[in-house]
């Protein structure tokens, strides 16, 4: 995707979408509240060609994860990833340090010691 000019917004939120993957506990996903139309358009083109099935293997891997204790953390963490991959454009991940200062309350809690 990020060989050609068309394909940059994607391939930007496919890192965005790594990164949050490789590193899901103690960060948050939030909406920016400067996303406009080219956003919108780019979540619907993204949700038709990849979103509702990274969205549904995240489903199923979190279902799968959560079946044994050692695995909750990770499935919770899986649960996470739905929505940033059914619609990735016009978000940004945020320290939930950060996140609540903001004002959010977490979507998906996982208990701290």
């Amino acid at each position: 995707m990020a060989i050609t000019i068309i394909g940059l917004p994607w391939s930007f939120a496919a890192f965005r979408i790594a990164w949050y993957t490789l590193l899901p506990f103690g960060q948050e996903m939030r909406s920016t509240h400067n996303a406009g139309v080219l956003s919108m358009l780019g979540n619907i083109i993204w949700f038709v060609l990849a979103g509702w099935w990274l969205a549904l293997g995240h489903l199923t891997t979190g279902v799968a994860m959560c079946i044994t204790i050692i695995g909750i953390p990770l499935g919770l963490a899986n649960f996470k990833l739905i929505p940033v991959s059914l619609t990735p454009f016009g978000r940004e991940i945020v320290d939930i340090g950060q996140a609540q200062r903001m004002g959010y309350a977490p979507e998906v809690t996982v208990p701290q010691r």
